[in-house]
């Protein structure tokens, strides 16, 4: 006793050693590869999260270690294709991680972050039919007239320079507004968001480093009566909820003839309040906010931007869009119908979210019971194992040796395009794949070539394009000039 007295220091380091030994040596995972301070605590995730890095220093460590790397503790990056398929299937057993419990908070429905696998099939059952495609194409007009909104903002600023990434994100939530609670918000008439776009990029920030430490964040949720809230993903749970609200109750008071989400949301719950209430009536309209329109003008701007660099991409994008004018075959703004039979253009949307998926980190799910074998090495039960989008996305076995580039064309091979479609991740996978997949098609596939019907659209040079990996993978410095096009059908 009297010598631990005297060398008092020496008993946190020799715990310290022993966690070392323990998590390098004997854990489960020891012999996973990859960073040695990843093995020991997840805060060197939470750095590199909070870094906006992610992106690179994932595909990094696939290049270095091979398909499975040790990212956490706890947890490992999977790039393997069959462990893949394994994880994301439809009837897999493989529930999401506790990194979602942050961005659930106290709610118990949420399409998105809800963990429970029973739960969750019940959910989705409730609301899938208002996300089905032939429920949203009954919205399409209204989503014209967006798209002829955004145009004539367009047409305002010919031979300017504008900020596409900035109208783009107005476009898609004013789209948002318009099929969730028949109104928009006015965001494109205003040329502003009025603060809505940093309130929601604060909240990304705060969850998705958070979603690493989640006792931190229920630590702080447990004292926040005393010390008020210092979390930017509480956002979700007050603020932006509280917008939700709002807009839902004005919706109720004033109902209207259009079968908006709102709408469908309101007859599910009248049939089925037990399971699917007012509140999650509510919750469906937040989630539609906070991750519906981000991916959607996320998604958009990479194929508008990635076909502008490329001047034979745009050439053939541009002749396929002028021919079926010229034909009389295209409406304006393009119908659903007609865009669903551009080939050229449908093929420039799929690697447009392929080289560009509009989330940055592995989706995390929790190993269940039995363990699996990835690639070598055992994970138990319990463990969390996730894959990146842009790391499975650049596997040249699936989508070729020029996986790195993007080339539509890939997409027009028919003895390929079936396994590039099983492993496109840019929406999920499997029975947790994207309920609003659905709606980002539809306004991508409407609005990319409209634009390029109406507009020659360059690059404005100067400024390059900058990526920003949270959960979402913003991106800033995007400028175009646009130029009034004649209308084919006139020529």
């Amino acid at each position: 006793m009297h010598f631990l007295l005297q060398h008092y220091w020496a008993i946190p380091i020799a715990i310290l050693a022993s966690i070392v030994v323990y998590q390098r040596f004997f854990h489960p995972l020891a012999s996973v590869p990859g960073p040695f301070l990843a093995s020991l605590t997840n805060f060197w995730i939470v750095h590199i999260s909070q870094r906006g890095d992610m992106i690179a220093v994932f595909r990094a460590l696939h290049a270095k270690h091979g398909p499975v790397v040790r990212v956490a503790p706890n947890e490992v990056s999977v790039a393997d294709l069959a462990a893949f398929r394994n994880i994301y299937s439809v009837s897999s057993k493989f529930r999401k991680s506790d990194w979602y419990s942050v961005w659930q908070g106290h709610r118990k429905f949420d399409i998105f972050a809800g963990r429970d696998i029973k739960v969750h099939a019940q959910q989705r059952r409730l609301t899938a039919r208002a996300f089905s495609l032939e429920s949203l194409k009954e919205l399409e007009p209204y989503i014209d007239n967006m798209i002829e909104t955004f145009c004539r903002k367009m047409k305002g600023m010919a031979g300017e320079k504008v900020d596409m990434a900035y109208w783009l994100q107005l476009f898609a939530f004013d789209t948002i507004g318009e099929i969730t609670w028949s109104k928009s918000f006015g965001y494109m008439e205003d040329g502003s968001d009025h603060g809505t776009f940093n309130n929601i990029h604060n909240i990304v920030i705060s969850g998705t480093w958070l979603g690493y430490v989640p006792w931190l964040y229920w630590t702080h949720d447990g004292l926040m009566p005393y010390t008020g809230n210092w979390l930017g993903i509480n956002g979700r749970h007050s603020g932006l909820r509280d917008f939700a609200l709002k807009e839902t109750q004005l919706r109720k008071d004033k109902p209207v003839e259009k079968q908006d989400m709102i709408g469908r949301f309101f007859d599910t719950s009248a049939k089925n309040s037990d399971a699917f209430s007012y509140n999650d009536v509510v919750s469906m309209g937040t989630t539609l906010i906070n991750a519906g329109a981000d991916t959607t003008a996320i998604s958009t701007r990479s194929v508008i931007y990635h076909v502008l660099r490329n001047p034979e991409i745009k050439r053939k994008l541009v002749a396929e869009i002028d021919e079926m004018r010229s034909k009389g075959e295209l409406s304006n703004p393009v119908t659903w119908e007609e865009a669903n039979k551009m080939k050229y253009l449908q093929a420039c949307i799929e690697e447009g979210i392929r080289v560009h998926p509009a989330v940055g980190l592995s989706l995390p799910r929790v190993v269940p019971q039995g363990g699996i074998d990835i690639a070598g090495h055992y994970i138990p039960e319990g463990k969390v194992v996730g894959t990146n989008a842009w790391v499975i996305h650049q596997n040249t076995e699936v989508f070729g040796e020029d996986a790195d580039k993007f080339n539509p064309d890939r997409w027009l091979d028919e003895e390929k395009v079936g396994d590039m479609h099983r492993y496109s991740f840019a929406f999920g996978g499997g029975s947790r794949s994207c309920l609003g997949k659905n709606i980002s098609w539809l306004e991508m596939s409407k609005l990319i070539p409209t634009m390029f019907l109406n507009y020659d659209i360059e690059l404005w040079e100067g400024q390059p394009w900058e990526e920003e990996c949270l959960f979402f993978v913003y991106v800033h410095n995007f400028f175009c000039k646009l130029t009034p096009r004649k209308d084919p059908a006139e020529l």
